[in-house]
């Protein structure tokens, strides 16, 4: 698929997604046996591609975001949406790191002999093979996922939201072509470019064609797949994001910390959307921080300890300290000890990216140590949390779970492994 299509019944829809996933299993060998200089290769071609197809990645871009605009996103899902000059730079850029990295495939875990039967064993890493990718409005996850599943050797299936249809699909025929260019086979990277949702219903049920779904986008879409999918499921969740202002924190330092966090990009799953203050130090932070979020107009919901230095608040009721608002607006409680920061957090927080503010080193490491997220800092801004910025080129998301990946999901994250056993005409006795 290759064009927008409209779909006249579900017969044909599932008649195309069989073929899809056909295609796919025929790409899976190739991609999985080729070395990583040609896959190296097509990466950097796709990079090469995105630069010189800048317009027409804009003019794609333009058609979703008027359609985005005409149907009332919000500003938050339209800055999601958006690529512009610089954001198409940087979806090159990225590819063009995920070419510097490592080869995640054919990696020795770990080797060992048994002495009580004289075999060698070694366990190296292996593609996972066709992965599903699933998600919603933010076009540059195209890039990003299909680059680093190519760089594991993984076939990918992807099925972007429908407000960044026309990007979404410009971008994937770009990674197409340069797998072309690569002499790698093109369905190796395949977009469902349709909006209707009867497609993700049936890559939920792919079994046996699908090695692994990956959701990326709010509650409703991963709870539905986590809910519906019998493929295994690589979960990421809502980033309802804290940070901790303890009483031992530098002031002017905390307050740009805390301004960055919230309100660098407010709708990113990194952007900070609780912050909870030490007793001992709101009344010295609280008010140019205030004054500072007020100047940039972000609404503020405190707790009645917080309201008292601005009464024009607005009281935060117990949803508030649930929510992921990808907004301007931050809730702000007023906390009496580290402990009680600690249990708001592990008790509200989806164990996505949490941080504490402080000079206090056993402060910083009991939190770092307590906080159950896949992501804790310390002293730095939750917009961080990016693959990205730990080194790893890009990301396809911030995985929340437990089970084979937590944090970033990249490179070394998309592999699984296989166990070699050696032996000189062993038989078991």
């Amino acid at each position: 698929m290759n064009e927008v299509i409209p779909y006249a019944d579900k017969e044909n829809m599932a008649n195309d997604f069989n073929a899809i996933c056909e295609r796919a299993a025929k790409a899976k060998q190739e991609l999985a046996n080729s070395s990583i200089d040609v896959r190296n290769l097509a990466l950097s071609k796709a990079a090469e591609l995105m630069r010189q197809y800048k317009g027409d990645i804009q003019r794609a871009n333009d058609e979703d975001m008027k359609k985005g605009r005409d149907s009332g996103l919000t500003e938050a899902m339209l800055d999601r949406l958006l690529l512009n000059d610089f954001r198409i730079d940087g979806m090159a850029d990225a590819l063009d790191n995920i070419v510097t990295l490592d080869d995640p495939v054919g990696k020795i875990l770990t080797q060992w002999d048994n002495p009580a039967n004289g075999l060698n064993f070694k366990r190296i890493t292996v593609p996972i093979g066709i992965i599903g990718i699933i998600y919603e409005s933010r076009p540059n996850v195209t890039a990003d996922a299909a680059a680093l599943c190519l760089k594991a050797g993984n076939v990918v299936v992807l099925r972007g939201g429908k407000e960044s249809l026309h990007s979404s699909l410009a971008i994937s025929n770009i990674m197409r072509e340069a797998l072309r260019e690569a002499k790698l086979p093109d369905n190796a990277v395949q977009f469902i470019s349709t909006r209707n949702r009867y497609m993700v219903e049936l890559m939920l049920k792919a079994s046996g064609k699908i090695d692994l779904l990956i959701p990326r986008g709010g509650k409703g879409l991963t709870g539905r797949v986590m809910a519906e999918a019998n493929v295994p499921v690589l979960a990421h969740l809502d980033g309802n994001c804290h940070l901790y202002a303890d009483k031992t924190l530098k002031l002017d330092q905390a307050i740009e910390v805390i301004f960055n966090a919230k309100m660098r990009r407010t709708g990113i799953c990194g952007a900070l959307e609780t912050l909870l203050v030490h007793r001992d130090v709101a009344s010295k932070l609280l008010p140019p921080l205030l004054a500072k979020l007020r100047k940039e107009e972000c609404v503020v919901r405190g707790d009645q300890a917080t309201r008292a230095f601005d009464e024009r608040m607005h009281i935060a009721n117990e949803q508030d300290w649930w929510e992921e608002y990808l907004t301007k607006l931050l809730a702000i409680k007023i906390v009496a000890s580290l402990d009680e920061a600690i249990e708001h957090i592990n008790h509200y927080g989806s164990h996505h990216t949490d941080g504490i503010l402080t000079q206090d080193d056993a402060a910083r490491d009991e939190f770092l140590q307590r906080v159950d997220s896949a992501i804790v800092m310390h002293n730095c801004s939750t917009q961080y949390a990016d693959g990205g910025e730990f080194g790893m080129g890009a990301e396809i998301g911030i995985a929340t779970g437990r089970i084979h990946a937590r944090g970033p999901v990249a490179t070394n994250e998309l592999v699984t492994y296989k166990n070699l056993v050696f032996g000189n005409g062993h038989c078991r006795p």
